[in-house]
């Protein structure tokens, strides 16, 4: 018989964080979880576990997030792979291959040892449901031996996976009718039809990356959510994907762009496509100065003006009037700039 494994209404949503492991906090995997104040906030999570796995149906009216990092991995190296039927509204997932967005009738994987975020969304109706199965990974390698993309989607809602869905819904509505081997006994048959409907597909499967190409991918995701931060530098993006300086600027070095010049690079490159794409009563120069790094709107425009030999004022009011853009999209003569 399934049994609550939380319920977060207005009286007790901000202790979400404390509570979705459940009373014993061995559900799921240690992340940062929080719901969305609104109007209405009503989220419950029921359980059925079957051996070492859990079948969980999560319902809400909110929107919810989650995220795990490399930090929570390191302090929680619980390693199971989820399976998520998606029921209403939406789940966008980020993770290390990119972002994937899985709507009604589609089915998604994330797995607790690669860092990932999710936003559940709901639907026009302010719902959002899934029905998901926990899954130790080594249990479900038994199933699917090869690596699977962490956060992939399958959106051509295939037969098998509401198959598979059905068998998981009969273990989830029993009502201790069936035998616990039964059960088991089913719930390998909804793994063993997901593997049919999964193994062939190379669109799910993981090319394998050396563990250098796994770091710098790292460090390049890290950079781009942290390029609006004027103190962004080795020692800091290093420290946070838990990697010496020394290592960081090898890796840099490897791929071809010294630090320095790919910060820049970013950076100017955002400003050019604001500045290009904007008003001035929509965004200031300033304000585009400060989102994409610097400390103040005179350094920008003397670098702006440096790589695309116009002032960041008359670019934008070239492009506004649809004159050939001038400039180049590189640093003149391949120089260093200094982060200042």
């Amino acid at each position: 018989m399934a049994e609550t494994l939380f319920a977060f209404d207005r009286r007790n949503y901000l202790d979400c964080q404390t509570a979705y492991r459940g009373s014993k906090n061995q559900e799921y995997y240690l992340g940062n979880y929080s719901i969305e104040a609104g109007s209405v906030i009503d989220v419950r999570a029921e359980k059925k576990a079957v051996g070492s796995c859990s079948i969980i149906r999560l319902r809400s009216k909110t929107r919810l997030s989650f995220q795990r990092t490399w930090t929570h991995i390191r302090e929680d190296a619980t390693d199971v792979t989820v399976l998520w039927f998606v029921k209403r509204g939406m789940l966008r997932i980020s993770h290390q291959c990119g972002q994937s967005t899985a709507e009604p009738g589609d089915f998604a994987v994330t797995r607790s040892m690669t860092p990932f975020s999710i936003q559940c969304e709901t639907d026009s109706n302010s719902v959002h449901e899934v029905f998901h199965l926990v899954v130790p990974t080594h249990i479900f390698q038994g199933f699917i031996p090869k690596e699977l993309k962490a956060g992939f989607t399958l959106c051509d809602k295939r037969r098998e996976f509401g198959v598979a869905e059905r068998l998981l819904n009969e273990v989830f509505e029993d009502e201790d009718e069936l035998a616990p081997h039964l059960e088991k006994l089913l719930l390998d048959s909804a793994l063993t039809v997901v593997a049919e409907a999964v193994n062939g597909n190379e669109s799910c499967m993981m090319n394998r990356q050396s563990l250098p190409e796994r770091r710098l991918q790292d460090v390049l995701r890290y950079i781009d959510i942290h390029l609006s931060d004027p103190c962004l530098s080795t020692l800091v993006v290093a420290e946070a994907c838990d990697m010496s300086p020394r290592y960081l600027s090898f890796l840099l070095k490897e791929n071809g762009t010294p630090f320095s010049d790919l910060i820049w690079d970013k950076r100017m490159k955002i400003a050019r496509r604001w500045l290009s794409s904007t008003h001035p009563g929509d965004i200031s120069i300033a304000e585009i100065a400060f989102r994409v790094g610097f400390k103040s709107a005179a350094h920008f425009s003397r670098m702006f003006k440096r790589v695309y030999k116009q002032g960041p004022r008359e670019f934008r009011a070239s492009a506004l009037a649809g004159a050939p853009e001038q400039g180049r999209e590189q640093f003149p003569g391949g120089s260093a700039i200094t982060l200042q």
